[in-house]
């Protein structure tokens, strides 16, 4: 079977996404095309992101290649699927210029993973992967779309029949462990410029993302993850190693590992430190005792997003982090890490009870040791979320317009990272066909 992949050319304008907006690569969509390749089925990769092309000529690059299935992603890699753009205006406009020529169509991304029916509806795709999406993409092509229901086979997919929604299990958690490392075209590598979450430097050679664990073994009521990406796996250091040895082939010269929590792994920082590259990650600091901090620094760390979230233990406590340090302890470690790494950061969020003052107290305290804390950002309770779970229950059909109008009512400033004031979700959909 002949299949695309194709991640849709992102815009974000008046979305409350607050991701960072350059291409990283499709790491899910590679990871689809690499077993499907291993069973056989011819794959085409688009990444219309990265390549700067219109919705119309990556619909058109996928017509030519004349796949029998066309899967589409509704978040801008796994890099962001914990925060992706509500709107589903981007992979619509995809599907809408393709018209047809692809095939079947399939959306995977976390929309589907926690509401498949509106997402079908909204996208009026043919069906939905629910959860993580490359183990479920290859199962879906074996079945060759021969027999009419060879879909109820598949786990983990979402489909209209007759009118009424059938979905064939829970959201999928795939193996991870063992997947093969990836390679991406010189092409794509020489493209990607941008190193994701790095300010110590300009560029100084392509960049590339890479996953060295997925999950997390917390439960934080923030963190959109309960649908995919939940259970922490660690992959394989000789598979992170040869697809790091891969990039750094290619010209790569900085990495970003993508993992939820890149929890202190010495083994891997002991490897990294032999090889010529950079790299950042996002972690919790207080999971990091000195020693590692400076091996993590040593092995070419070079940027650290590390989550707070709140500066009292009670705020932290109700943000269920599970956090046995201090708020001073917590600063001590971001300064201690910042002496051996160029840039730290420190993730706060805006909870109710946090005083202003102290915020810009402790803000200005770590400014003057060299870390970065952010101005607090307003909490967006994702469908995925325990937080959606726990203000209204189980995601309905109306999930993503409730939660969007709940955060565009609670907070009357958005963060320092929000360049344009954020639009109604119906509205930012009104224009696409998705209404």
């Amino acid at each position: 079977m002949r299949v695309a992949l194709v991640n849709p050319p992102w815009d974000y304008r008046n979305s409350i996404y607050f991701g960072c907006r350059a291409p990283h690569l499709p790491l899910e969509l590679a990871y689809a095309a690499a077993l499907l390749e291993a069973r056989g089925h011819e794959t085409l990769l688009v990444d219309a992101h990265l390549d700067g092309w219109s919705a119309a000529q990556a619909a058109d690059a996928v017509a030519a290649f004349g796949p029998a299935m066309t899967v589409v992603t509704t978040a801008p890699t796994y890099l962001f699927w914990r925060c992706a753009p509500p709107e589903l205006r981007v992979p619509r406009g995809f599907l809408d210029a393709l018209a047809g020529r692809g095939g079947r169509t399939v959306a995977v991304g976390p929309h589907g993973s926690a509401t498949p029916g509106p997402t079908l509806d909204k996208l009026g795709c043919d069906l939905v992967v629910r959860g993580e999406c490359e183990e479920i993409v290859a199962r879906l092509a074996e079945t060759g779309f021969g027999a009419a229901d060879s879909r109820d086979g598949v786990p983990a997919l979402a489909f209209r029949r007759d009118g009424a929604l059938v979905v064939t299990g829970s959201p999928h958690a795939g193996r991870f462990t063992d997947l093969a490392p990836l390679r991406w075209p010189d092409r794509w590598i020489a493209r990607h410029t941008h190193h994701h979450h790095r300010f110590d430097a300009a560029p100084d050679g392509p960049g590339a993302e890479v996953e060295a664990s997925r999950g997390c073994p917390y439960t934080c009521s923030f963190c959109a993850k309960i649908d995919f990406r939940d259970a922490y796996r660690r992959r394989d250091l000789d598979l992170v190693l040869a697809e790091i040895d891969g990039l750094i082939a290619q010209g790569v010269t900085y990495l970003y590992f993508i993992d939820e929590i890149f929890l202190p792994q010495k083994p891997l920082l002991e490897a990294l430190a032999t090889r010529d590259v950079r790299f950042g990650i996002q972690t919790r600091i207080d999971l990091w005792k000195p020693d590692l901090l400076d091996l993590l620094g040593a092995a070419g760390c070079v940027s650290i997003e590390a989550g707070i979230e709140s500066l009292t233990e009670a705020g932290r406590a109700a943000l269920d982090k599970k956090c046995r340090a201090t708020t001073d302890e917590l600063a001590e470690r971001l300064i201690h890490a910042r002496r051996s790494v160029p840039f730290v950061q420190a993730n706060l969020i805006a909870v109710a009870g946090d005083d202003p003052d102290s915020v810009a107290a402790w803000r200005d305290r770590l400014r003057r040791d060299g870390v970065w804390a952010n101005d607090p950002v307003p909490l967006y309770p994702y469908p995925s979320s325990p937080d959606y779970r726990r203000l209204w229950g189980e995601p309905d059909d109306e999930a993503w317009e409730r939660a969007h109008a709940h955060y565009l009512g609670q907070f009357d400033r958005f963060s320092d990272i929000q360049e344009e004031r954020p639009l109604p979700l119906r509205e930012l959909e009104a224009a696409c066909g998705c209404r």
